[in-house]
């Protein structure tokens, strides 16, 4: 037996309504859809963490989501393991012409091209032919990443800022318009206009060439960081700091933990 196989089989056993175990014959699609997201982001985690025992095990835990995902499909009889592996080799194939078909693809932006071409050629087959260029960015996309490709898309179009320079003018702009929004004191019109801060910083990070998450990540780990050696370095609780002691606090971490 093949390691798939016994994964498979494993999955079967515990999917078994009479021998098998009652959390796993509970679940659905829907309530293991936000397990498959989770993991998607541990394998993420673990590359930029450069763990790659880690990684090993994370891409191990979205292998079994697959798994989970069609031994449901199977169970309804909607497909199963191996048609999800034949539909998946079947779209590679199609999609790389210019290994498997001998056509001709000289550089990274003609493989995306041809990419995208058989892409709208698949939805017109699928009966989803989309009448808009920004179509066809998933919904349940993280909200940097889904900002992120509708802009692209956009700008295939030529509906773009040209530099960085205007793109960060228009974030002074948009921020400006958060302040009138404080200052309504709307809630609706503090989110939109937040929410527009958020995209146009989205936009600027895409002239700037930086990937909008892996920043924030980043950020969000030096402030762990510097938080984390705040707390090591006080003597008292942080709660029973005044404002001004906890900023002398926040500065002293800056510095020894930079």
């Amino acid at each position: 037996m093949s390691n798939i196989e016994m994964l498979l089989s494993i999955m079967a056993q515990l999917r078994d309504p009479e021998t098998g175990c009652p959390w796993d014959i509970k679940q659905d699609f829907d309530s293991i859809a936000p397990y498959t997201i989770e993991e998607a982001f541990e394998v993420a985690e673990a590359i930029a963490l450069r763990d790659y025992p880690e990684l090993k095990e994370e891409l191990g835990d979205l292998l079994l989501q697959v798994v989970f995902h069609s031994q449901m499909a199977q169970e309804q009889g909607l497909f199963d393991f191996n048609e999800v592996v034949q539909v998946l080799c079947d779209k590679m194939v199609r999609r790389h012409p210019h290994v498997f078909a001998g056509t001709q693809a000289d550089d990274e932006q003609a493989v995306k091209a041809n990419w995208e071409q058989i892409k709208q050629q698949e939805r017109t087959r699928k009966g989803r032919e989309h009448n808009s260029t920004i179509d066809g960015v998933p919904a349940g996309l993280p909200a940097l990443q889904r900002a992120g490709k509708v802009q692209k898309k956009a700008a295939k179009v030529g509906f773009d800022w040209r530099a960085p320079e205007p793109v960060r003018e228009q974030v002074s702009r948009e921020l400006a318009e958060l302040d009138e929004a404080l200052s309504s004191g709307h809630k609706d019109a503090i989110e939109d206009e937040f929410g527009d801060v958020l995209f146009t910083l989205v936009n600027l990070s895409r002239h700037l060439k930086i990937d909008p998450e892996q920043a924030l990540r980043r950020a969000t780990n030096k402030f762990e960081r510097r938080f984390r050696v705040m707390e090591a370095l006080q003597t008292r609780p942080l709660s029973l700091l005044d404002e001004s002691a906890l900023e002398a606090a926040w500065q002293e971490a800056k510095k020894a933990s930079d």
